[in-house]
């Protein structure tokens, strides 16, 4: 097999959460743990510093590896979902893993892929903890996939446990609580291993002490730390909560020894997308008119962006709008700003929302303008509406931005 067809091997033969839902969620780590002994447990071979939370994990993940590779470190780097290239996922140093080593990984362990029916999620973890192992880095940052406690990269034991924060979202999966999904998103708390807490409140704040308080792990919380500010190429507003709990990190990750100074936290933080990357956090795309996106999709991620979002000055706003179909729709639609022109689309995925259906839904929170069935001819037409006093966003799920960029 090739690239290509090793590709459409892993997305269409085996179940993949981000474009199938509920039939990819695996109730328990047994393949995981079965799949890395098969491989030597590679995650036992270099250090790691693991992330989860509701939002803002991607951002957090990337602004640490930028931090890390400033300071002269050997960084992987985990993340997903992959925006255009299923490289992405697997960084070194912020380069993507090699076409030819994921088709030969691929091709040397299918027939075991094959008979543990292992998911898209398990295999493509276990691409990553080999290839960092194989690759000696020094630290390997892994974003959590979705909640912590079952995902399948929680079989490492990191420096440092990172939690950003708690928001209702797959809520199918991880319970329609505050508390609940605090448990699941706690259950990356390692016996002995600090954790970092971006944002509480007072219903999860108590499920992190308690869990905290039997793995004997110290616990601080970073919206009560007092950092210096720094500037960051991550411009959105909502980036400085994420900075806190990256400072917060970072002061634990040198007293446990690792050598990092202020000047390569400054570095880091202004190179983030240089070092590391990163696509579609406050993204512009063009300037007259400014198109914005932003891969916020859930309702505490959009908050934030359409806050800061109406703080732009236009003459008028435009719309390009798409969703998956297990989102609370109606929570997220009545976000939105009434005084703005939509272009409702659907993203390419089996997930994604029929375009009717959700300019149908959004008409009941006087929200108006036209469907599109591909989002690129959604994103066309604003563009031929708008003037260059005006400002787009794109958004509503992280693969409408997918096919924009």
């Amino acid at each position: 097999m090739d690239y290509r067809e090793t590709l459409d091997w892993m997305f269409v033969q085996l179940p993949m959460y981000q474009r199938q839902g509920a039939s990819a969620y695996k109730v328990d780590l047994g393949n995981t743990i079965r799949l890395a002994s098969y491989l030597d447990d590679p995650q036992n071979n270099f250090k790691s510093i693991h992330v989860g939370g509701t939002n803002g994990k991607g951002s957090t993940s990337h602004m640490l590896a930028s931090i890390l590779q400033e300071a002269g470190y050997k960084v992987g780097l985990y993340t997903s979902p992959h925006l255009k290239d299923f490289r992405e996922r697997i960084r070194i140093n912020g380069e993507m893993i090699s076409k030819e080593h994921v088709v030969d990984f691929i091709q040397k362990h299918k027939s075991y892929f094959e008979k543990e029916q292992l998911s898209f999620f398990e295999m493509t973890v276990g691409m990553a903890f080999h290839y960092f192992s194989e690759s000696k880095v020094d630290i390997a940052v892994i974003e959590v996939g979705l909640g912590g406690r079952l995902d399948s990269t929680n079989i490492i034991t990191p420096e440092i446990s990172v939690i950003t924060n708690i928001g209702l979202d797959h809520t199918r999966f991880l319970g329609n609580t505050m508390v609940k999904i605090a448990g699941e998103k706690a259950g990356i708390i390692k016996n002995g291993v600090p954790v970092v807490i971006g944002r509480s409140n007072r219903e999860t704040r108590g499920v992190f002490e308690e869990k905290a308080k039997e793995c004997r792990s110290e616990l601080y919380f970073a919206e009560e730390s007092e950092v210096e500010v720094y500037e960051s190429d991550l411009i959105g507003d909502y980036q400085k909560e994420n900075m806190r709990t990256v400072l917060q990190t970072v002061s634990i990750l040198v007293e446990k020894g690792w050598k990092i100074d202020h000047e390569d936290v400054k570095k880091g933080l202004l190179a983030v997308t240089a070092n590391t990357g990163l696509l579609g956090r406050w993204q512009i795309l063009k300037k007259q008119p400014k198109v914005i996106c932003d891969t916020a999709h859930n309702v505490d991620g959009l908050q934030r962006v359409l806050h800061q979002l109406l703080q732009e000055r236009y003459e008028h706003l435009h719309i390009v709008l798409g969703m998956v179909n297990d989102k609370e729709i109606d929570e997220i639609l009545s976000l939105f700003p009434k005084q703005a022109r939509y272009y409702f689309t659907k993203p390419d995925i089996p997930r994604g929302l029929d375009q009717k259906e959700l300019k149908k839904t959004a008409k009941k929170y006087n929200l108006f303008g036209e469907e599109f069935e591909e989002v690129d001819k959604a994103y066309q037409s604003a563009l031929q509406y708008a003037t260059k006093q005006d400002v787009i966003y794109v958004g509503g799920s992280t693969f409408v931005v997918a096919e924009i960029i």
